[in-house]
């Protein structure tokens, strides 16, 4: 395990001697626009684990992307073995079919301190939630990215994420009711408390949502990559690719049906994944919005 392989996996050729936010800001570009966010292990019969070695094999060496877990943790280590300040905490991801929080502490989520001030790191949420740059720990403050308007909220102690998204061009018409598609202007992301926690705060979630018949991730095959202007996704057999405000205040979001034989050369042409089992895809509806 070492940095100037992981550089090598995302292509960064900046600087490792700065612990600034400018820094902070290119090593996490280029791993989100070349690490997938994924849970294709869970449909190609693999299990997902938590240890940091097997997370950089998995992500590294074999080319693969992973979920929050997976994906943080790595950042996470990055950035401490570059002198960053760096913690875990853990999150409480909203789901929009039940407009509610989750009971369960699923999503971990990266703290970094720079000369005093607070960021969140956060580069395994995917879709049009992926945030594109660290994002300042204020409460009310509008920040605006190329995937929207990311907002935290503040209350009792209780840190809440929200975006707000432009309008959406959707060309294939017959997709324009998708429930993959969100509806709303402003969505709830997810929330969290300011405690720090442990990858081993995460075991048992590790295990339930890959094994759990009510998980996302046992319902949806999920693969998406962010690229220089917006992102792909590929859930199921649905293949989505976004341009961020290629109109003005308007995303572009393609959607198009794959066949079986398409998708192991589709995940290889645009997300540069290729597995070593067969994968099994599934799409069950609901729960899940890009």
């Amino acid at each position: 395990m070492n940095l100037e392989e992981y550089f090598a996996r995302t292509g960064y050729k900046g600087s490792t001697e700065k612990q600034d936010l400018e820094t902070l800001t290119d090593i996490f570009q280029h791993h989100i626009r070349a690490v997938p966010f994924e849970n294709l292990s869970i449909h190609c019969g693999e299990k997902i684990t938590l240890e940091l070695e097997h997370v950089y094999n998995k992500i590294v060496r074999r080319k693969r992307g992973g979920w929050c877990m997976e994906n943080n943790q790595l950042l996470g280590w990055v950035l401490k073995c570059l002198g960053y300040d760096t913690s875990f905490l853990g999150a409480y991801v909203f789901n929009p079919h039940q407009n509610a929080y989750a009971t369960l502490m699923t999503h971990l989520v990266v703290k970094v301190v720079i000369d005093g001030q607070a960021y969140v790191v956060d580069g395994g949420f995917g879709v049009s939630y992926q945030m594109w740059q660290p994002m300042e720990l204020v409460s009310g403050k509008d920040q605006p990215q190329a995937p929207g308007v990311f907002r935290f909220t503040e209350k009792n102690g209780v840190w809440y994420l929200e975006k707000m998204r432009r309008k959406q061009y959707i060309p294939n018409q017959s997709f324009c009711n998708s429930d993959l598609l969100e509806k709303k202007e402003c969505r709830k992301v997810y929330m969290f408390s300011l405690e720090p926690r442990t990858v081993e705060d995460f075991r048992f979630q590790c295990t339930y949502l890959q094994t759990s018949p009510d998980s996302l991730f046992t319902k949806k095959s999920i693969c998406t990559l962010q690229t220089t202007d917006g992102f792909r996704a590929l859930i199921g057999w649905t293949l989505t690719e976004t341009t961020y405000n290629y109109k003005e205040n308007m995303d572009l979001v393609e959607f198009v049906t794959l066949e079986d034989e398409e998708v192991e050369k589709t995940l290889k042409e645009k997300f540069n994944i290729t597995l070593e089992r067969k994968l099994v895809p599934i799409n069950v509806k609901g729960s899940y919005t890009i």
